[in-house]
């Protein structure tokens, strides 16, 4: 049977050629939202809107500053490669 495409070994030396830059505040990030995504659901849930909206608008910051370091990161290190 043929396979469409490139084949495992041009994928894998496409992978080796390219270096990828760990950034470890990414997954904070991800750690953050998430909490505070929780802590916002369990605050509507339990009757607090007021409590729960200043986390949803905490959990926006927080995100946006995630996706900004992502990106920061692959333009820095995308000139670097």
């Amino acid at each position: 049977m043929e396979k469409m495409g490139t084949t495992e070994s041009e994928i894998e030396d496409l992978f080796n050629q390219k270096k990828r830059v760990k950034n470890p505040f990414v997954p904070i990030g991800a750690f953050l939202t998430a909490g505070v995504l929780t802590a916002g659901l369990i605050s509507f849930r339990q009757g607090n809107s007021h409590l729960g909206q200043k986390l949803m608008r905490a959990r926006v910051v927080v995100q946006g500053a995630t996706v900004a370091l992502m990106v920061g990161t692959a333009y820095y290190y995308g000139e670097k490669f």
